[in-house]
């Protein structure tokens, strides 16, 4: 039995959606954020050193890593689905999209968000201004613009196709939903950039992203 090690408001989301959409039975074992430093416990440790979400088991088996989770589930269970012929140019583009998601696109964000809470951490009065000036400095001088190139270049590639590794629906669109749902939420990401909307629009009426979510339970990154 697969076991999810499932972290609240986290990547392991989409391994869910994955095992739903792979229509696989797996378990799940839950994980709280530290509701102040919304770190993750020091019990997932027991299950990978970094003490990271997603993790997953199978058998005897520990994986970690969302894109080597995704790749794993669909080379061993997806019969065919979920990932285009091997050796063929949707198939490169496939991997280039799995490995993109977390490599290129999630940097700026978690960028934006490390300085979003620098702004609001709570410090005395008189270092709070210098605290702001450098961390507005920071986000409008590289960290924004980087966002607003990414998200550019990403609305771009939805010119040639349907999803991004091609027309067909594929474990890529599911790596790439955590940061362009993290764009929509906090990065910039709006109506201004109409097929990175629908993309998000068409995901989220999948059946399958549904009952992910309705078993993984809350997930503010949405609102």
């Amino acid at each position: 039995m697969i076991t999810v090690h499932h972290l609240n408001h986290s990547r392991s989301q989409r391994i869910l959606w994955l095992l739903e959409e792979l229509g696989l039975d797996y378990e799940i074992q839950r994980y709280e954020r530290d509701p102040k430093t919304m770190l993750a416990p020091a019990s997932l440790r027991a299950v990978h050193p970094l003490g990271k979400s997603p993790v997953i088991t199978d058998g005897e088996l520990t994986i970690a890593e969302s894109g080597a989770i995704v790749d794993y589930l669909i080379e061993r269970y997806g019969a065919g689905r979920l990932a285009p012929a091997a050796g063929t140019a949707e198939r490169l583009r496939y991997t280039y999209w799995l490995h993109y998601a977390e490599g290129s696109a999630m940097s700026p964000l978690l960028l934006k968000l490390v300085f979003d809470k620098i702004e609001s951490a709570p410090m005395p009065f008189f270092v709070k201004p210098i605290a702001k000036a450098i961390s507005g400095k920071a986000k409008s001088s590289f960290i924004e613009p980087q966002i607003r190139q990414h998200l550019d270049y990403l609305e771009a590639e939805l010119v040639k196709s349907q999803w991004f590794a091609g027309g067909e629906f594929s474990g890529a669109d599911i790596q790439l939903s955590f940061p362009l749902e993290a764009a929509a939420a906090r990065g910039g990401l709006d109506a201004g950039r109409p097929r990175l909307m629908d993309f998000l629009k068409r995901i989220h009426a999948r059946p399958a992203y549904q009952r992910a979510t309705e078993r993984g339970g809350e997930y503010s990154i949405l609102t």
